[in-house]
């Protein structure tokens, strides 16, 4: 039997320690101020899990939490059929497919504090083509001062910028796809819908596990694009965890309140995710037996 080399390891010896620095140890010290009430830079007083209790209690937090689910959801249920539907329109080959691929990921190139200045502007009445529009239109559009205006405005905002991620990995998945599922499609005589659903759907399963693991993540930890839009506003319509987060750390000052909510905040992040992919993962072996059976 041939040995393993396991010199490999040492090639991974600077990620481990890359990942040590960046994650591990800023966590650790997230746990640490946690169970502490920081009173000064030189005082600290051991609180225990007093301060995950007060969280848990926080009717603001509760708000804010309905508001990213709501949020979070309702950008998967638009981006992912959006997604599927641009790639399926997508050509194939040949310099049209390259020059799509382009102009459909120039969103993802753009900064998050500038796509929140580009809303800002889009949407205002008085210069934004958007507002303008809608103005005209005898619409009343007012994202600054309606907090239904500015809520579908972060919401189209997201799908208008994170939509192209999930249409380049199902067009991926689509190219993976051998031509011979094709070719047996045609001479069965398969229609289109037909070749969606039993070829194309289950030959995506595994990207689109991936775009809604991604999107949902990226989704429940949005800051930089509404804070840079509406600043949480107005009241707090678009205040969605992470800018309740940070008002307790930075605005207010309460380390150790915003330490115990970050860990929730962690916990239920990867406890969805989890719910999430065993779910997509159930659905797709469900097809499979169906398809068998």
């Amino acid at each position: 039997m041939k040995p393993v080399n396991q010199k490999a390891w040492f090639l991974i010896l600077p990620v481990l320690m890359c990942v040590a620095f960046s994650a591990i140890v800023p966590l650790m010290t997230v746990v640490n101020y946690s169970v502490q009430d920081i009173i000064s830079p030189e005082r600290r007083v051991y609180v225990g899990t007093e301060w995950f209790a007060a969280v848990m209690r926080d009717e603001d937090l509760h708000a804010a939490l309905w508001r990213q689910l709501v949020f979070s959801f309702s950008v998967l249920m638009a981006e992912i059929p959006l997604g599927v539907a641009l790639a399926l329109s997508m050509p194939a080959q040949g310099w049209r497919a390259s020059l799509t691929l382009v102009v459909i990921a120039l969103s993802l190139l753009i900064p998050w504090n500038v796509v929140g200045t580009i809303w800002q502007i889009f949407g205002r009445a008085d210069i934004g083509l958007l507002g303008y529009t809608l103005q005209a239109l005898g619409v009343e559009y007012n994202y600054t001062g309606n907090a239904t205006d500015a809520w579908l405005t972060v919401l189209i905002m997201d799908v208008w910028h994170w939509t192209p991620l999930v249409a380049l990995l199902a067009y991926a998945g689509l190219r993976s796809i051998p031509d011979a599922y094709y070719q047996a499609a045609r001479i069965d005589g398969a229609s289109k819908f037909a070749v969606f659903r039993f070829i194309q759907l289950p030959k995506m399963r595994g990207v689109l596990v991936i775009a809604v693991l991604l999107r949902f993540m990226d989704s429940f930890m949005i800051y930089t694009e509404p804070f840079v839009l509406t600043g949480g506003g107005p009241g707090n319509a678009t205040t969605f965890l992470s800018q309740y987060l940070t008002q307790k750390a930075v605005g207010q000052f309460d380390l150790g309140p915003a330490a115990a909510f970050s860990l929730i905040y962690f916990l239920i992040i990867l406890l969805l995710c989890f719910v999430l992919y065993n779910w997509m993962q159930q659905v797709g072996n469900a097809v499979k037996e169906t398809e068998h059976g």
